[in-house]
């Protein structure tokens, strides 16, 4: 039986510790927990006999917060991050006016990002929805 459980707790300041300390200060203002708003959607899972976690962010740069992908991270209980590679994951953030095209294009990109993190802690027959 897993002991992977979803985490519905703010868990971005530990991912954005240690992505800093591994990436540099400055590089992850997608995990920033000074930020006002939590970047949305997101997904966390935590194993409870390990202290291990897993999270679905988006994630984009200063320089272009509308383009945005997913990134799944995961902590391993002794420390550093390890970015997991889902394919292509990529949309534009839609503004308040948009289309549902670019929502639907945004939900489609998590749920395959949140696939991929189904298959990393269950295996790949679990990852359906």
């Amino acid at each position: 039986m897993s002991t992977w459980r979803r985490y519905e707790s703010h868990l971005i300041p530990a991912f954005h510790e240690r992505f800093e300390q591994r990436w540099g200060r400055g590089s992850a203002p997608f995990l920033d927990p000074e930020a006002h708003e939590s970047p949305l959607p997101r997904a966390q899972w935590i194993n409870v006999d390990t202290g291990a976690a897993l999270a679905v962010v988006p994630i984009w740069t200063e320089e272009d917060s509308q383009l945005r992908s997913f990134g799944v991270f995961y902590l391993p209980p002794a420390g550093d991050i390890w970015m997991l590679r889902p394919g292509f994951t990529e949309y534009l953030e839609p503004a308040a006016a948009d289309t549902e095209q670019l929502v639907a294009l945004r939900n489609d990109a998590f749920r395959k990002a949140v696939a991929h993190a189904k298959d990393f802690l269950f295996g790949p027959e679990t990852s359906m929805f």
